[in-house]
């Protein structure tokens, strides 16, 4: 049985015939288009007709693209910046260690330099920390009697004194300042030649020139070194500076105020100084004598 339309319904040409009419068609039309080009102002209408559809197609993928490539943007930087903070961090920290070298190595030069011209042998000494009583200016240094040093011994640095070692212990040696309030220092004025005795100051991180008679010669910026009456410190290292001279119409003496020369709390290494052999105890001449016999003649 048969399911075709029914004979009224076929009208027109048959779809062979429109098949082959359209194919010739389609195969005139390329070889018109090879040959005299007429259809390419109909493909430039066609592009540009199109040519906003396709950007609205393509502007999500573009924007896809663009927002993928900005996060890996702000990835990448991300990472870079952290790099760079490590590596100027590490810069920063190598640039603070060849600063401290430079300066420890200028000071130490600065030392020998001093130990030099005191002509005296000293023990190189490194600064540990500080004590930890506030009543009492004191350091602790790195050598101890092990290395040779002895309590009294004085301490200076390339700029002048800095104190005296007070306590000595097997591998270290406490120091006490200057400043400290039980420290005294004979000084002698360089301009002319003035001498007195400084004291730890009343004020932190000077000393005090006490004693001295309200009309004697001292002035603003008069420099005090070591007299070396003591046989102590060596004569010439310099103690300090006059800072502030007050002097009252009712009171003998004069109120003198210096300031130290030497980095007080400034410095790593500090030079350890022999005791003078002078300041040595030695033994008095009676002892020495021998003990006279009941009934020995004289």
């Amino acid at each position: 049985m048969e399911h075709g339309p029914p004979p009224l319904f076929n009208q027109g040409v048959s779809a062979r015939a429109r098949l082959a009419f359209f194919s010739i068609l389609a195969i005139a039309l390329i070889i018109v288009d090879s040959r005299v080009q007429a259809l390419d102002t109909i493909r430039v209408g066609v592009g540009v007709v199109l040519y906003p559809i396709q950007q609205v197609l393509l502007a999500p993928v573009r924007m896809a693209e663009t927002i993928g490539e900005y996060f890996t943007t702000v990835s990448r930087l991300t990472r870079e910046n952290d790099a760079l903070k490590r590596e100027a961090t590490e810069r920063a920290r190598q640039l603070q260690q060849a600063q401290t070298l430079e300066s420890e190595n200028s000071q130490l030069r600065r030392l020998l330099g001093a130990r030099e011209r005191i002509n005296r042998p000293g023990v190189l000494a490194q600064v540990l920390y500080e004590s930890r009583d506030r009543f009492s200016r004191k350091l602790v240094l790195d050598k101890g009697a092990n290395d040779g040093v002895r309590a009294g011994q004085p301490v200076i640095d390339d700029h002048g004194v800095v104190g005296q070692v007070t306590r000595v212990f097997p591998l270290t040696a406490e120091m006490t300042l200057l400043t400290d309030k039980d420290q005294s220092i004979p000084v002698q004025l360089a301009r002319n030649g003035l001498r007195g005795v400084a004291y730890g100051g009343a004020e932190p991180g000077t000393l005090d020139l006490r004693f001295m008679p309200a009309n004697a010669d001292v002035k603003q910026g008069d420099i005090a070194t070591t007299s070396g009456i003591d046989a102590i410190y060596p004569a010439g290292l310099q103690v300090a500076t006059v800072t502030k001279v007050e002097r009252a119409e009712n009171d003998q003496f004069a109120h003198i105020v210096m300031t130290p020369s030497a980095g007080i709390q400034n410095y790593a290494f500090l030079l350890i100084l022999p005791l003078d052999a002078a300041a040595q105890p030695r033994p008095a001449a009676e002892d020495a004598r021998p003990v006279p016999r009941k009934g020995a003649r004289k």
